[in-house]
């Protein structure tokens, strides 16, 4: 019985102890949580519908119907342009990010279907540096858009970021025009761009591509602006609303479109495709 147990693995060292893993504490309602019922609800607080961070691999799965996924420009990589060194040089610091998340920079881009309709969707990873946007994070945005623009696809691009990466200095902050431009280009051939805003977006990808939606839709709670509030504080010398740069705040003074769920957000997003877009049965190669 005890032999048939152990194989099982039923029986720990310690029975009291709980194994390690298991529970999670919610940032939003400090209520402790199971964790696999987090997971359940798409990284979501069973109490208070917190939205915990969620890997852009998990943000695809969400979106994207099964088997329909096609990963674009995977391989593209950083250079190290100015050779440069905080503490600890540039290329050391995007390999660290590469053995963590497994990618190779801070987004993923590629096509799919969304309930049936074909896409072009790029998904940030904060884990990344961030989710800081360099040249390669700009590179991969810009095929996005033009090659979805090529096969008459909306865009939909799912934003996580810290803002622009320092260590690439002005090359960073070219990618903002540069993306920019691809996603006027997409406006002008009568194609959708959907913005899909989750915590936080700030800096230099909401001053740019983030804020460029025809729809922009933000998750529950999630820090977004263009700097961050210390620094709006020392400049300006006067103290900020409550809840000043949350997607409430912005949602009341009509900087963004909606508020969505994450368990929602397939849906809603699938909704507002049938209105701007004629849909289309399957991803574009």
């Amino acid at each position: 019985m005890v032999l048939d147990r152990l194989r099982r693995g039923a029986v720990a060292k310690d029975p009291k102890k709980i194994p390690d893993g298991l529970w999670l504490k919610c940032p939003g309602c400090g209520k402790t949580v199971f964790k696999k019922l987090v997971e359940e609800r798409q990284d979501t607080c069973p109490e208070c519908n917190y939205h915990y961070t969620m890997s852009s691999v998990r943000r695809i799965e969400l979106l994207i119907d099964s088997g329909t996924w096609k990963e674009w420009d995977a391989g593209l990589s950083a250079a190290d342009p100015l050779t440069f060194t905080d503490s600890k040089p540039y290329p050391k610091r995007i390999a660290e990010s590469q053995l963590k998340t497994g990618m190779n920079d801070a987004v993923v881009c590629g096509t799919g279907a969304l309930n049936g309709m074909a896409v072009g969707l790029g998904v940030m990873e904060f884990a990344f540096i961030g989710g800081s946007m360099g040249s390669v994070v700009g590179e991969k945005l810009t095929r996005l858009v033009e090659r979805s623009t090529a096969a008459r696809m909306p865009v939909i691009i799912v934003s996580t970021s810290g803002g622009a990466r320092m260590q690439e200095g002005a090359l960073s902050l070219m990618q903002m025009a540069k993306t920019s431009a691809a996603l006027g280009r997409h406006k002008e051939a009568g194609l959708p761009y959907l913005s899909i805003l989750t915590n936080p977006t700030m800096a230099g990808v909401m001053a740019s591509f983030a804020s460029l939606g025809d729809i922009i839709i933000a998750e529950p709670k999630a820090l977004i602006g263009f700097t961050g509030l210390r620094v709006i504080k020392e400049t300006i010398k006067q103290e900020l609303p409550e809840g000043f740069q949350t997607s409430e705040f912005i949602l009341q003074h009509g900087q963004i479109d909606l508020i969505v769920t994450r368990q929602d957000l397939r849906g809603e997003l699938a909704r507002v495709l049938s209105y701007l877009h004629r849909p289309r049965s399957t991803a574009a190669a």
